[in-house]
């Protein structure tokens, strides 16, 4: 087969076989370019990016890595006078070639599962048997009953699907015709739109001091992206947003929580992912009538993932929501309608926190050269309809944007639906350079134009949509939301107290295993696993350290158990442990019990009888015809019992 090669010394065409060692292939480069330094050469399939070490495919033949007949294949490199001025001398004259079975970085990822899921499908659209245009027999295939690729266009644009799936998007990219192309040269290629430090080439100072084509990035033009990490946002229950939702109805202050959930198939979009969320954890913030203040990185953030990852189906955070509600004035029970096409879905500010948020939590992908790729964090907003309720919208922000803040280009301004590009700046400690950015689109003639968007472009080339929703058959992870929420002072306190009473109300000490249950008593257990299915109490009892680490793990597998309320035994093991025996001691001792007092039992006597031992009580000369003067804050009592009206203190 015949391959092309293109370096700084030409272009250059090479006669090989399909099994030949990719040594073969450096040693042609290398006798037309003798002063390459093989350490240093990559060799990419395209101008710029995806470049990968020459050296680290030694041992692999060409049909491997995915080279085909006609390819054309990108090589790099330093001179070898150059590579041995910068570096240092070594003591060995022979290059240090890693091992052919090294794995590189992409190769090292662990991906999540629903990663791993689409990965071992083809992912293809299948098709009825056409009843006008087949002419086959029942097993038969033809070109309009085949399946059809998870990139189809005319399947996306028939069923109004905007993006293409993550993974139907790497099923595009990749080549076709190799198994192991993508072990090769990973298919994605992570933006950057910072200045390349030190330059590639070396031939001037880095910058800010100096600056070349070959370091500084190319210009932007902003467009809608054609994917996106997460296609659906799923709430498992109603209950979640109406308890999360329960602050703002009280108080009137916005309120932010994080969402804890996981990453399942979608299977209305090809190749799709979902993000199902089972929980809202609220970190520390203070509400404002029109916003919050948020502290980041938040405290309990290492705390939540532990606890999350411990359940029976690992979770993770997926997303945060937030809400931006403001009641109207003709009918406080209804909600302004804010974000509509006439002003902003989602404001600059909220897009640029959304950016620094997805570029904290980027999505590890195997896919990728550096082993990570954009993100799957999900922002949700809880904000006014139309007609005055509350609905969700879901958003993320593209990859563009992503890259566009990690480089400190944009900023929010006054405008909500608008961002603002910053100037370029070339002082030492705070050097930003700033390309040309440019977004298209269609004037009043119906023409497409291309406009720069210095110094400010709307919000909306920023954004991906995220459809959302509820299940029909609700059937969350975690029961219960009946628990005080953390970080509510005044509204909601979390205490022990408050835990050891709830357990002693449900009968929690005296409820035993399965094996000892007496017949009639299972609703009592399935009572008190249906209050425990709560992540705010768990949570909570992490805090308290009333159970050791361990029995904290048994708790959250018992706690997100799928048969939880069907299976009796599932308690079984939290109801051994010593921590739960210790438990269950303080709930007998310290619980505060509902006794009724001495003044609340005197008025269920009934009057006569009151005044019949008041009469009993002066015929045997009681002092002041009746009247007990308390020792304690001298008031008379004419009652007959034995506390204090007063203070509540024995009379004797």
């Amino acid at each position: 087969m015949l391959l092309r090669i293109r370096s700084k010394d030409g272009n250059f065409r090479y006669q090989m076989e399909p099994t030949d060692d990719i040594a073969v292939l450096l040693s042609k480069i290398l006798e037309a370019s003798p002063n390459a330094d093989p350490t240093t050469m990559t060799i990419s399939d395209q101008p710029r990016g995806n470049e990968v070490p020459i050296v680290s495919l030694k041992g692999r033949n060409l049909k491997s890595i995915g080279v085909n007949h006609g390819d054309l294949l990108f090589v790099s490199y330093k001179d070898k006078v150059e590579s041995t001025a910068i570096s240092e001398p070594s003591s060995s004259t022979a290059p240090q070639v890693p091992a052919s079975d090294e794995k590189r970085v992409w190769e090292l990822v662990t991906e999540d599962a629903v990663d791993s899921y689409w990965r071992s499908s083809d992912g293809k659209i299948p098709r009825g048997r056409d009843p006008i245009f087949c002419k086959h027999g029942l097993k038969g295939m033809c070109d309009y009953c085949m399946p059809l690729e998870p990139y189809d266009a005319a399947f996306h644009k028939e069923n109004s699907i905007k993006h293409l799936s993550y993974h139907a998007y790497l099923k595009k990219l990749a080549p076709k015709t190799a198994t192991s192309s993508a072990s090769f040269l990973p298919p994605l290629d992570p933006l950057s739109y910072r200045v390349k430090t030190p330059c590639p080439t070396g031939g001037h100072p880095a910058w800010p001091a100096g600056i070349c084509t070959s370091c500084q990035p190319s210009a932007i033009t902003l467009q809608s992206q054609p994917f996106r990490m997460v296609d659906h946002l799923e709430i498992a229950s109603m209950d979640i947003v109406d308890r999360f939702l329960q602050s703002w109805r009280m108080t009137g202050l916005q309120r932010f929580g994080w969402m804890i959930g996981r990453y399942e198939p979608y299977d209305k979009v090809p190749m799709g992912i979902k993000a199902v969320v089972e929980a809202i954890y609220e970190p520390p913030q203070e509400g404002e009538l029109d916003g919050l203040t948020l502290g980041l990185p938040w405290e309990d953030e290492q705390r939540i993932r532990r606890i999350a990852e411990e359940a029976t189906t690992p979770l993770t955070v997926v997303g945060y929501i937030f809400t931006d509600l403001d009641p109207t004035e003709e009918d406080r029970t209804k909600n302004v309608f804010k974000r509509h096409p006439g002003s902003f879905y989602i404001s600059s500010l909220e897009a640029i926190f959304a950016a620094v948020m997805q570029n904290t939590n980027p999505t590890p992908s195997k896919s990728s050269p550096t082993g990570k790729f954009s993100s799957r964090l999900v922002t949700a907003i809880l904000t006014g309809t139309e007609d005055g309720q509350v609905d969700v919208s879901a958003y993320q922000v593209s990859a563009q944007a992503e890259a566009m803040v990690e480089a400190d280009m944009i900023e929010a301004s006054v405008d909500p639906g608008i961002v603002r590009v910053k100037e370029e700046d070339r002082s030492q400690d705070t050097a930003r350079y700033v390309p040309d950015v440019f977004f298209s689109f269609k004037n009043e003639y119906g023409l497409e134009v291309k406009k720069s968007a210095k110094p400010a472009f709307p919000v909306e080339y920023l954004l991906v949509n995220v459809t959302h929703g509820f299940p029909q058959n609700p059937s969350p992870m975690f029961r219960s939301t009946a628990f005080k929420i953390e970080n509510r002072q005044g509204l909601e306190d979390q205490t022990v107290d408050s835990v050891l009473s709830s357990l002693v109300s449900l009968n929690a000490p005296d409820i035993v295993e399965s094996k000892k249950m007496i017949p009639g008593q299972a609703h009592k257990t399935f009572e008190l696993a249906k209050w425990l299915s709560d992540l705010h109490l768990i949570a909570f009892l992490d805090t308290t350290q009333l159970l050791s680490p361990d029995d904290m793990k048994i708790l959250i597998k018992v706690a997100s158990s799928p048969t939880l309320l069907e299976d009796v035994s599932q308690l079984d093991p939290l109801l051994a442990t010593d921590g739960w025996q210790t438990l269950m001691t303080f709930a007998r001792e310290s619980a505060p019990r509902n006794t009724k007092s001495s003044s609340a039992m005197d008025e269920d006597i009934p009057q006569d009888v009151l005044d019949q031992i008041a009469a009993e009580q002066a015929a045997s000369g009681g002092s002041g015809a009746g009247a007990r003067i308390c020792p304690h804050c001298t008031y008379e009592n004419y009652h007959g019992g034995n506390d204090c009206e007063v203070c509540g203190l024995p009379l004797q």
